[in-house]
Parts: structure tokens; sequence; C-alpha cells
């Protein structure tokens, strides 16, 4: 299985999730489906992020080409919430040629 390219040193930027996936006045479609499929939300944001951490080991990665600003990955994993239901969740990701970090662009229930 193809494991994503520096996954012992991701960078989850904190504001993908509060002010993008979880944030009901942004982008409101991803903030509902997160809550019902998952029961994540604002309010336990941290539980998400260690559930993404913890299960990134265990699905593969398949490479979404490249730009100038790096090489782009999609891992899609399933992740059970703090409601009980199982749901399978996308992750996106880039190697950044600049920084080197290996850094969630975009997530949300698939």
């Amino acid at each position: 299985m193809n494991i994503l390219p520096k996954i012992d040193k991701l960078v989850l930027p904190i504001e993908k999730f509060t002010k993008y996936a979880l944030d009901p006045d942004g982008d409101r479609n991803k903030a509902i489906a997160f809550e019902a499929a998952l029961g994540y939300n604002i309010n336990n944001v941290d539980m998400l992020i260690a559930k993404v951490r913890e299960n990134i080991w265990n699905f593969p990665a398949t490479k979404k080409g490249e730009n100038e600003y790096g090489i782009k990955y999609e891992v899609i994993m399933d992740i059970r919430g703090p409601n009980g239901k199982p749901a399978k969740v996308l992750t996106g990701w880039i190697d950044d040629i600049a920084t080197g970090e290996m850094r969630l662009t975009t997530i949300h229930v698939d």
C-alpha cells in the first residue's frame, strides 16, 4: 500500500477545520455533512484532527498530479465519529515545494 509521503510530519492547519470544513457560516454543506454523518462540529474539532492523524496510516494515498506549488495527493479514509457512525472522509494534501511540508488542503465527507 502506498501511504502518504512524510506521513509522520503532517501539517493540519486548524483553519481548514474551523473556517472551512466544520464552519456552518463558511461552507455550510460540509459542516452539515460532518455533523450529520459523524457527529463532528466546531466544538469537537480536536477529535476530528486526532482521528485523521490516527487513520491516515491505514489507507492508501493516490497521487493526483503536480503544479507549481507541489505534488497533490488524496487519501480517502473510513472514520467512525463520536456519534458511533462510520463514514468515508476524503482528505487532500500537498507536498509543498516552498515549505517542504505535507499539508492538508481539503477535507470533506465523501
